[in-house]
Formats: C-alpha cells, sequence, structure tokens
C-alpha cells in the first residue's frame, strides 16, 4: 500500500521530496567549513527553489542553531517560499510547555519567520511524556506559531499515543520523520509504516540515501570521512556492493539514472517522503532526478529482495 500526497496532512500534501538541512552548519558529522561554506549552501538553497523543492528540514540542533539561521537569510534574500519544517529537542532540563514555546520563538527568530509550517518533537526524550509534549504543541498552533504539528524517532506505539492526544482536540499529526532506505527498512519491517499510511500520517525518511552510502560514491577503498567512516567499515562497504550494483543496473534501465536516483524513487514508492541532505547545488540537482518518473514493480520487488540479503548479515 503506498500513500499519495493527496492522503497527506495539507501542509505536506503534493510535497514528493524534500532536502534535509542537518549538514548546513554541522561540522562534527558533514564538515562545515572546512569542506563546504555558506555560499556552497546558498547555492543549495536557490537550487531547491529552481528545481520545484517545496519542503526544507532543520532543526534548532543543527550547527547549534546555524542551520536554521543560514535559511533564515537565505529565505530574506529570495522572492520565492519554500516550506520549513524545524523541530524542538526534549532536552531533560526542559520541563513543562513553556519550554516549547520559548525554544519555537527562538527558532522563528533565527529564521526570521512569524509561523513554521511543520514544528516535530524531535526525539521521544524523557522524563516528560508524548502527551505533554502533544499538548504544548497544541497550544503552538493556537498561537499561531506552527502551521502542523510532527514527531520524528517515534516507534509505532509512541506514535499512535501522540496522534490520539492531537485527534481528541481535532487535530492531525502531519508527520513522523524517521530513518529509512535501503540499509535501514526496520520502520518498513516492524508495521510502522503501513501504520502511518493507515492514520494518514506521512512518513518523511531521513537519511534516505544512508548518509550517502547509497550514492555509490563510496567504496572499501574509499570509505567516507569523519565519523561515517567509523560507522561504515570496509567490511560492510564490501557488503553493500550487490545492491549497489543492482541500484546501476536499474538506473541504466531508465535512462540513465543514478543509484542515489533509484534509492530516492524507491522510498517514494513506498510511499514515504525523503528528505535527502545537499551541501550544494549539484547535489539538489542530482536528488531532484529522482522525480518525474517511477520504478516498476518489478524494479521494487528486485531491490527489495537483494536489500534483505545484503543487510540480513
Amino acid at each position: 500500500m503506498e500513500q499519495t500526497s493527496e492522503k497527506r496532512h495539507p501542509v505536506l500534501a503534493g510535497v514528493p521530496m524534500g532536502i534535509g538541512a542537518w549538514s548546513w552548519g554541522d561540522r562534527l558529522v558533514w564538515g562545515y567549513g572546512r569542506e563546504y561554506a555558506d555560499q556552497d549552501l546558498e547555492d543549495a538553497f536557490q537550487a531547491c527553489l529552481a528545481n520545484g523543492v517545496q519542503l526544507i528540514d532543520t532543526a534548532e540542533s543543527y550547527g547549534q542553531g546555524r542551520s536554521e539561521s543560514l535559511i533564515g537569510q537565505f529565505l530574506q534574500a529570495g522572492e520565492q517560499k519554500v516550506k520549513i519544517a524545524t523541530k524542538f529537542m526534549p532536552y531533560p532540563w526542559r520541563l513543562g510547555h513553556g519550554s516549547l514555546i520559548k525554544a519555537l520563538k527562538a527558532s522563528l527568530a533565527r529564521l526570521d519567520l512569524p509561523q513554521v509550517d511543520l514544528y516535530q518533537i524531535h526525539w521521544p526524550l524523557p522524563p516528560l511524556t508524548v502527551q505533554t509534549w502533544m499538548e504544548a504543541m497544541l497550544e503552538a498552533l493556537e498561537a499561531g506559531l506552527i502551521k502542523a504539528v510532527g514527531v520524528s524517532n517515534y516507534n509505532r506505539s509512541q506514535m499512535q499515543v501522540a496522534y490520539d492526544t492531537l485527534i481528541h482536540q481535532g487535530v492531525q499529526l502531519a508527520s513522523n520523520q524517521v530513518e529509512y532506505n535501503l540499509l535501514n527498512r526496520r520502520v518498513e519491517k516492524n508495521g510502522t509504516l503501513r501504520h502511518c499510511q493507515e492514520l494518514g500520517i506521512t512518513l518523511v525518511a531521513y537519511s534516505p540515501l544512508a548518509m550517502g552510502l547509497l550514492s555509490g560514491k563510496y567504496t572499501p577503498d574509499n570509505p567516507p570521512h569523519g565519523t561515517r567512516g567509523g560507522k561504515y567499515n570496509r567490511k560492510y562497504l564490501q557488503q553493500i556492493q550487490p545492491l549497489l550494483t543492482e541500484l546501476r543496473r536499474i538506473g541504466a534501465d531508465h535512462a540513465g539514472k543514478t543509484a542515489a536516483q533509484v534509492a530516492l524513487n524507491w522510498v517514494m514508492r513506498k510511499g514515504a517522503l525523503p528528505i535527502p541532505g545537499a551541501k550544494n547545488a549539484e547535489q539538489v540537482e542530482l536528488n531532484t532526478g529522482a522525480l518525474g518518473w517511477s520504478l516498476s514493480d518489478e524494479d521494487m520487488a528486485s531491490l527489495d529482495k537483494i536489500s534483505d540479503r545484503v543487510t540480513a548479515g
């Protein structure tokens, strides 16, 4: 079962793909300031507008607020508008509804916006309950500071609690942002994806390219840099080569699409909304090459089968 954009919350309806701005200002994982600079990111933002990307996803914790600040600058410099999603981190010292509203207003100040399109709880962290944060979200809605409520990294039961709390007040939970890609299909296997579709919640897929692994640019002899290199070692990169080979083969059958474009199209065919990262205009243009065409059922079955095999170990 696939979720069409018509079944999505109005804020996300008709949005097949967004761009994730985790790397916009992040030095530790992505190398901001060393491998790319503000101009590269502004070029990426302009490429989003030029290529019809309608959603940019950020968070207050990305680059310690730098991602939001950069987006705020870029928004003011351009005439075209794009939907903005950001996130609240429920740190243990943030207690009560007021902390969410305070953090939201700080995000809005960095973004230079009166209202954000989608506001999400970044992680379901204790000590406060899911219900408490959803009640705070309702206050933000009533105050006109946000258009829609989302969650991130919520499991199926936590998502259900969030949904129930909101729907009791006549509000639809718009989204659950989780990791989902051909190398991590946990939400598909455990029923979370299907449950989202049944409730009309959009599953927003972060790391849809597995932090670049599904782009095909990394090999056992050329691993990613930084913290990603430690997580995805030579053995793992060797293990996933059959999947990359199949992505390239299928891409060749679809007018020369890249491995990354096939991997993103796979996510969309599953009914999810991918938000691949992009650090420059070229990456945005490559990502949007996944739009406007569709993998066949045979392609999907083949990718699913090889994905199961290479991730089994």
